[in-house]
């Protein structure tokens, strides 16, 4: 295009002082089509100029493969992706790719970085986005080994395919939110590109201005561990994560209404997976689609998950009283005696107390407490102190634990049947529970009262697969034998002559 000044000449020499098209083409050295052009223009608008691109014919049929390879790597940690170099050699190798690595990698950069913004636009909330998830936790009844109790559930919903998985826990407590998130990561071999949480307080140490957040350092490590992008609620705003909350009721009350009986947590987790999966077989309440086809584009869009699953578990330094008992989350546990006054490391994890000695060797492991019990007694470790003041079992929580046949037992022995007893049960109950002892007891017991070698001489045996040892009988086939008599009147006969006198 001429200078706007050039521009107006000409304007002004053909439209204003009427001279014709040839004369000013000369004067000005252009062609007679260009001044007409301008002279006659009528709209100089300012417009954009068009980018002229010109068909890439040796990139252009491998664009949608390398596109293809990019996405797949966005799910993986930078150092399991391929680089433009390896990618070049792919193309060469299996696609007979003519082009040069300069243009591969000149590619692999731009689409890079268009692909990680399109990436961070589908973690705007509320957008039914593939790849995205929520989570949340619920509450609803149940029966545990008879009891009516109140369980937690925690939920991972997934808006684009409406498709979630759930785990129950006795509490929604740091410990158990990891371990439900963990427990379904592995389930689904991946993990979700972005989640989006309520202000937890298992994850959020403190709300911050302008919507940044504190996170707990054991969630900053979880984040960190599992790589996913999270997302936080503004304070009572709730609805930002309205579908994993429409289905933390969907679940309630179509899988755990009326209660759920269960006697292990374990097996009660593994069939909610179960039901998890059954429920996709159902179509879409939108989109025409079974919600298992649209759950694979979100796996489409999941990490890649890591080689080893994180330890959900935190440490707590603790100190013992004259007991040896500790306290871990207001609840009393058990040491041994040896450790009465001194600092111990509690291992802690959802289900599991494990106190460790300075060299992080398990002392003794407790089942996690929650509700109304208070505290845990491992007896095994105070039962050689007991076996010393013997008198004193009758009056300990660990004679309330016996079994039946144990108390009537100890009821029978003496002082020192009681000592040695107690030393007994120390041994055996450091690597096996009552179930065996108590079978060596009944058995030991079936000719009266017992003593403690023989309660031990039946357990040893049971322990070692030898069975019992019955009373030897003879079989009723074998032949009854002459009874012999001593003396020497049986040589008498060896002298008799005739006559049958002895000579």
């Amino acid at each position: 295009m001429l200078a706007m000044a050039e521009i107006n000449y000409i304007r002004l020499e053909t439209n204003t002082k009427g001279r014709s098209y040839s004369s000013v083409a000369k004067q000005m050295e252009l062609d007679r089509r260009t001044v007409k052009k301008y002279s006659e223009m009528e709209d100089f608008s300012p417009e954009v100029k068009p980018v002229q691109r010109r068909r890439a014919k040796v990139m252009d049929p491998v664009k949608p493969i390398i596109d293809q390879w990019l996405l797949e790597d966005m799910g993986k940690k930078k150092k399991f992706r391929r680089t433009a170099q390896r990618i070049y050699d792919l193309l060469v190798k299996e696609h007979e790719f003519q082009g040069s690595d300069r243009s591969v990698r000149d590619y692999v950069e731009k689409r890079k970085v268009a692909l990680l913004e399109e990436n961070n636009d589908a973690a705007l909330p509320l957008e039914a986005i593939a790849g995205t998830a929520q989570a949340d936790f619920g509450e609803a009844p149940f029966k545990y080994r008879g009891k009516e109790v109140i369980r937690h559930f925690l939920v991972l919903s997934f808006p684009n395919s409406n498709s979630f998985l759930f785990q129950v826990f006795s509490s929604q407590n740091r410990e158990c939110f990891l371990q439900g998130l963990t427990n379904m990561f592995t389930f689904m071999e991946s993990v979700p590109h972005t989640i989006r949480f309520d202000n937890l307080s298992p994850a959020v140490k403190k709300v911050l201005p302008n919507g940044e957040r504190k996170l707990t350092d054991e969630f900053a490590r979880f984040v960190a561990h599992y790589g996913f992008q999270y997302e936080f609620c503004n304070p009572g705003s709730g609805n930002e994560k309205g579908h994993v909350e429409s289905m933390v009721k969907y679940i309630r009350n179509n899988y755990l209404l009326p209660e759920i009986y269960y006697e292990d947590l374990s097996v009660l987790n593994e069939q909610t997976l179960n039901w998890s999966l059954e429920d996709r077989n159902r179509r879409h309440y939108e989109k025409d689609n079974v919600i298992a086809k649209l759950y694979l584009e979100d796996k489409e869009r999941f990490l890649q998950l890591p080689g080893k699953a994180y330890e959900c578990v935190r440490f707590e330094q603790v100190k013992a009283d004259k007991y040896g008992i500790v306290r871990i989350d207001t609840k009393q546990y058990s040491t041994s005696p040896r450790f009465s006054g001194k600092a111990v490391l509690g291992k802690v994890s959802f289900d599991t107390i494990e106190l460790l000695n300075e060299e992080n060797e398990v002392i003794v492991s407790h089942p996690r407490l929650y509700g109304e019990t208070k505290k845990s007694m491992d007896w095994q470790p105070y039962l050689t102190l007991m076996a010393k003041r013997p008198t004193a079992l009758k009056y300990s929580s660990f004679y309330d634990q016996l079994p039946d046949e144990w108390k009537t037992f100890f009821e029978n022995c003496t002082a020192e049947e009681k000592r040695n007893a107690l030393q007994l049960l120390s041994v055996i109950l450091k690597e096996q529970d009552f179930d065996i002892s108590l079978k060596a007891l009944r058995i030991a017991s079936e000719h009266g009262h017992p003593t403690t070698d023989s309660i031990k001489h039946v357990y040893y045996q049971l322990v070692n697969g030898r069975g019992i040892r019955e009373t030897l009988s003879l079989p009723p086939s074998v032949p009854t034998t002459i009874n012999s008599t001593r003396g020497l009147s049986h040589y008498d006969q060896l002298m008799v002559v005739n006559g049958g006198e002895p000579q």
